[in-house]
């Protein structure tokens, strides 16, 4: 299943869209990109209120379909390109969420495949 992003979603619906089809990823978005393997900061997290549209930096106007065979930094990429918003990756790792920064090489299947496998036996 694909996720379809545009200037009229508001974050906290795209947010439940992702998790719908990753959950064990959560995804946090900012006012500020990322370098590669760089964390984000608590005070650029955008309000979950908000539309994409009025979070823009960039003036495209392109939509963004994320996908399971997407890689994490494709992803970040993609949102810093579009709206010039950084945006992260966490993954479940039992009850904690981390940061994927060290494998953002790996696609979005695969670290919900990696989440799921880190919390099974939790209870």
């Amino acid at each position: 299943m694909n996720i379809i992003i545009n200037d009229e979603r508001k974050i906290d619906a795209v947010q439940k869209d992702f998790n719908k089809v990753f959950p064990y990823l959560r995804v946090e978005f900012f006012s500020k990109s990322h370098k590669l393997g760089d964390t984000g900061a608590k005070k650029f997290v955008k309000p979950h209120a908000k539309k994409l549209g009025e979070c823009r930096i960039t003036s495209n106007n392109v939509e963004i379909v994320i996908s399971p065979e997407m890689t994490v930094n494709d992803l970040e990429q993609s949102f810093g390109n579009t709206y010039g918003l950084g945006v992260l990756i966490f993954r479940q790792s039992g009850r904690v969420w981390l940061e994927t920064t060290v494998t953002d090489s790996w696609t979005l299947k695969e670290q919900n495949r990696q989440g799921e496998d880190l919390s099974r036996d939790i209870g």
